[in-house]
């Protein structure tokens, strides 16, 4: 499928205003972009560098648009969880650009897979009481080594911080805006990073980021509206089916 063809155009446009809307939701918008992307010829590395870019612009607006329903993590300050979310994005994208594409095809899938049974055990494992506090450092390490993942693989990480924030007590809807905000500081520091790699296919990271800005408003717009178990049912659902179908392209190769 050309990158330049309409309908591929058209398709990368519709998928990405998806991906937009649902990282604002739930997380797992670059699931949806991803296949895409690869569809159209590029290797998993390549894609997941442009979808990161891509991708960038509408968590910058989705969090700004739910800024202020951010919420800390108990003691520990939502500033002090920007910088450690800036420092590990950082990190995670030279990590991923020093790991050979053909390692980054077959790794992908179990990255997909983690996410989402991640994400799953933080939507439906059974919940501890709120008053439970964690402790400090733990909790500063748990948010940077998500940001170094998220770095390196940007699907999942809203999953991830949503199983976190919630598992320590965060209701649904402030955890939602807060992992929006941190999506795009840490990614913040990827795509500073990657815009400097040649594994960038710009023409289609233009498309997708067009797309993905009007679905990222509409969607952080919809963040009270939306029903919360059904989303996550949704969400898990989609994480299944692309780990499925990079299980089957991985042993192609």
């Amino acid at each position: 499928m050309p990158a330049w063809s309409p309908t591929s155009a058209i398709l990368l446009f519709v998928a990405s205003f998806w991906a937009g809307t649902q990282n604002a939701l739930a997380g797992g918008g670059s699931f949806i972009t991803l296949p895409v992307l690869m569809m159209t010829g590029m290797s998993a590395q390549a894609a997941n560098v442009t979808s990161t870019i891509a991708l960038f612009p509408a968590q910058v607006a989705t969090g700004w648009t739910n800024r202020r329903q951010a919420s800390d993590l108990g003691a520990l300050s939502f500033r002090t969880l920007m910088a450690i979310s800036l420092v590990g994005g950082a990190l995670g994208a030279v990590l991923l650009l020093v790991t050979p594409a053909s390692f980054f095809e077959h790794l992908m899938p179990y990255l997909v897979l983690f996410a989402t049974m991640i994400f799953a055990w933080g939507s439906f494992a059974p919940k501890r009481p709120r008053a439970r506090q964690f402790n400090r450092l733990a909790a500063l390490a748990v948010q940077f080594l998500i940001a170094i993942y998220g770095g390196y693989f940007g699907g999942g990480i809203g999953f991830l911080m949503l199983a976190v924030l919630t598992s320590a007590g965060v209701l649904i809807r402030s955890a939602a805006a807060t992992k929006n905000v941190l999506a795009a500081v840490m990614n913040a520091s990827a795509v500073a990073i990657f815009a400097f790699s040649p594994t960038v296919h710009w023409v289609e990271a233009g498309i997708s980021g067009a797309g993905a800005v009007g679905g990222g408003v509409l969607g952080a717009l919809m963040l009270n509206r939306v029903s919360e178990k059904p989303l996550r049912v949704a969400v898990i659902a989609i994480g299944l089916a692309l780990t499925f179908g990079l299980f089957m392209r991985a042993g192609k190769n």
